[in-house]
């Protein structure tokens, strides 16, 4: 289990900014007393993400940020929390092989991976990073460093998909079934559970927890949910945060 003083990094969803993480950093640190940071990037530094040198543009900040975290680490490594596209790319900067001409140290700097809604499994080639989804998952199927990297994943189940149901369920059927064809079923209003539950990690699924704001109810970064997926991630791991969707 990794060390409770190791540095904690997030790394934000498509089209996000540090800024709108702030308050999963505050609760986080506050929680844990370990120090956190949040990578710092903009919107704008997605749009270049539907393209392979977009990805290594992130990964780049994101290895900037975890280097930086990790020379005050009493482990020498540090724990990484990626947020909806966030999390598959974490996935992919744990890879020792050479991306692009450029080889990132995230397995050596990286021994925990929470990924929260985290479009893990996604037919889509454009849609919520669905060519990222199935680029890294054909290369680095499921927990592939695990157990050197503990692997968490984390559902939201807030919204039941239906095609003739309210607003909010109408707009997650579209959502869930342009990501696994299937939009009956139960997800954060954006990810379905199964998308978002990696093969072979820790699989964790919150009851009421929104994928963003916006989508109805509290969300991953929400101060009350916080520490609900925390302390999870460090229970048993035979141990669930609630029961599985019906």
């Amino acid at each position: 289990m990794p060390c409770s003083e190791q540095p904690i990094v997030i790394l934000g969803g498509f089209m996000s900014f540090s800024g709108f993480y702030a308050s999963m950093r505050n609760a986080l640190q506050v929680l844990t007393g370990q120090p956190t940071t949040v990578v710092d990037v903009q919107s704008l530094d997605w749009l270049p993400s539907l393209t392979l040198a977009g990805w290594r543009y992130l990964l780049d900040k994101l290895d900037a940020r975890v280097q930086e975290a990790t020379l005050s680490s009493p482990t020498g490594k540090s724990t990484l929390v990626g947020h909806s596209a966030g999390g598959v790319l974490a996935r992919l900067y744990l890879s020792p092989c050479s991306f692009l001409g450029r080889t990132y140290s995230g397995l050596q700097l990286v021994d925990q991976l929470i990924t929260l809604g985290s479009p893990h499994y996604n037919r889509q080639r454009w849609l919520h990073g669905g060519m990222l989804s199935r680029w890294v998952e054909r290369r680095l199927p499921g927990a592939r460093f695990s157990p050197a990297v503990q692997y968490i994943s984390v559902a939201g189940q807030l919204t039941h998909g239906r095609c003739h149901g309210s607003f909010a369920e109408r707009q997650a059927y579209r959502f869930y079934q342009a990501i696994t064809r299937e939009g009956n079923a139960w997800g954060d209003g954006l990810i379905p559970i199964q998308s978002a539950l990696l093969q072979g990690a820790r699989h964790i699924v919150l009851d009421g927890v929104g994928h963003s704001p916006g989508f109805g109810g509290p969300w991953y970064g929400s101060e009350q949910v916080v520490p609900r997926w925390w302390a999870a991630s460090i229970d048993s791991p035979n141990q669930d945060a609630s029961p599985a969707p019906p």
